[in-house]
């Protein structure tokens, strides 16, 4: 495994935690155990008795966020971005303490531009809540990863978030035109341009993008907006089995067809969803097509048709249709509710996340059953089937040893897999620190060293995010 060169201090003195406080406020730094606690961990089950953080600021601006990396690089101490800690692999989890820095107090709308279709944020702005305000002006912004009430757009970008609409609009790389960022030694830089066109120099941009808080700190960006589509409409079809419902997704897009959102989600998940939140969705068939399609009134309408008129022709034994706002928003909460329904199951819910071509969906869906049996663990797939992008739920106990151990057993299968199939160990969730022993087997020596040597560059002394991709 290659690793980084240098280790970083873990812990540090009242001194700094003074220092802290009067650059950000008293108030806005948190030091004691108890409240340590609750940033000790994020939604990635990482043992939190390894990884307390020392502190915890909640920094308002970009000067502050830029003096206390000043500081933090002075002493080489750890630093960790946070926004809403939804990341489900350990991507904001204090391995080696540090200090957290805390984005829910820079979360404003700082402009929505009509003319430019663009809008300018802080880290800390909630994805659903931005969605929401431009939409308003008849705007759009596609990316709509699941946990869009409370994951922020800073998350977004280091993650490079996507979601069922992935599909047809790509995911948040595709709408950042330019970010403001503090680099390592508290330097201040913007990465691109205020336009939807710009080749001027390397793309820093789509650098910082996705690398998980490694390289630099976000604290503003500049992202594309498009105009909202008139209407869209929603349904659910169902299969008898998985290879018939992938069948008709690729008879959906060989006829031209771009629904807005095709997920699966098979007959456990379905199951799993009707007992905690019942909507009426058919639980004794292998395999459910949850499909949007988006744009004018005579467009859906085609679109719609066409589509159900595809699955008919390939085996669905059922289509629900929404004929009206109500049915619509029924069919969304029952895909939106599937984590908490999996998390009545067991008192912890893993939510893992490959990528492979579409065409090979239906041997990882069998290959993740048959490891589940192996292993005997409680397991839901579904995912964005439209882009290959497919996240099985794991449903254990991690105090009981031995699930945990067939878990980790079972992850490791799950990823080879994926990268035996021509595809990749993250599509949206990243690496984090659960993934990154995985790194060799998904890349080669050269690149990976590659990477280690823009690390260097950009973060000299390993104190952003450390033990995280790399």
């Amino acid at each position: 495994m290659i690793t980084q060169e240098k280790a970083v201090t873990p812990t540090f003195g009242n001194e700094i935690i003074s220092k802290l406080e009067s650059i950000a406020g008293r108030n806005n730094v948190i030091s004691d155990a108890e409240g340590l606690y609750a940033y000790s961990f994020d939604c990635a089950h990482v043992p939190f008795s390894k990884n307390y953080p020392r502190v915890v600021v909640f920094p308002q601006n970009t000067g502050q966020v830029s003096e206390i990396l000043k500081l933090a690089n002075k002493h080489r101490i750890p630093v960790i971005e946070r926004g809403a800690a939804t990341n489900h692999a350990g991507g904001c989890s204090p391995v080696k303490g540090g200090i957290i820095l805390h984005f829910s107090k820079m979360n404003k709308i700082l402009e929505i531009n009509n003319q430019d279709l663009t809008c300018k944020v802080q880290p800390g702005v909630v994805v659903g809540e931005l969605q929401q305000e431009v939409s308003k002006l008849g705007l759009f912004f596609p990316p709509d990863p699941s946990n869009l009430a409370v994951s922020t757009v800073g998350g977004g970008v280091a993650l490079s978030s996507g979601g069922p609409r992935a599909f047809k609009y790509g995911t948040f790389k595709d709408y950042v035109l330019d970010l403001e960022v503090v680099l390592a030694d508290g330097s201040v830089i913007r990465t691109g341009a205020q336009t939807v066109k710009n080749v001027t120099g390397y793309n820093l941009t789509q650098l910082i993008v996705g690398s998980e808080g490694t390289l630099a700190v976000i604290t503003e960006a500049t992202l594309r907006l498009i105009p909202k589509p008139e209407t869209s409409n929603v349904l659910m079809a169902y299969f008898n089995t998985i290879e018939d419902a992938v069948d008709a997704v690729s008879a959906i897009i060989n006829n031209h067809l771009t629904p807005s959102v095709v997920d699966l989600i098979d007959k456990k998940t379905v199951q799993t969803i009707e007992a905690f939140y019942p909507t009426g969705m058919l639980c004794d068939k292998e395999a459910a097509l949850l499909i949007e399609v988006d744009g004018d009134d005579e467009s859906v309408k085609h679109q719609q048709e066409k589509i159900i008129s595809l699955c008919k022709e390939h085996k669905a034994e059922y289509i629900d249709c929404a004929q009206d706002e109500t049915q619509k928003n029924r069919i969304w909460t029952s895909r939106r509710s599937a984590f908490g329904a999996c998390a009545q199951l067991a008192p912890n819910v893993i939510t893992e996340d490959v990528v492979v071509p579409r065409s090979k969906i239906t041997e990882l869906s069998k290959g993740i059953i048959e490891i589940s049996k192996k292993y005997n663990l409680i397991t839901m797939v579904m995912g964005h089937i439209g882009d290959g992008n497919i996240h099985p739920n794991f449903a254990l106990d991690l105090r009981d040893k031995k699930q945990k151990d067939n878990f980790e057993k079972a992850k490791a299968e799950l990823f080879r897999l994926a990268i035996n199939l021509g595809g990749t160990l993250s599509g949206e969730h990243g690496i984090g620190c659960q993934k990154a022993n995985f790194l060799p087997a998904a890349l080669d020596k050269t690149t990976l060293n590659l990477m280690l040597q823009i690390k260097k560059v950009f973060d000299p002394n390993y104190i952003l995010n450390p033990e995280k991709m790399l």
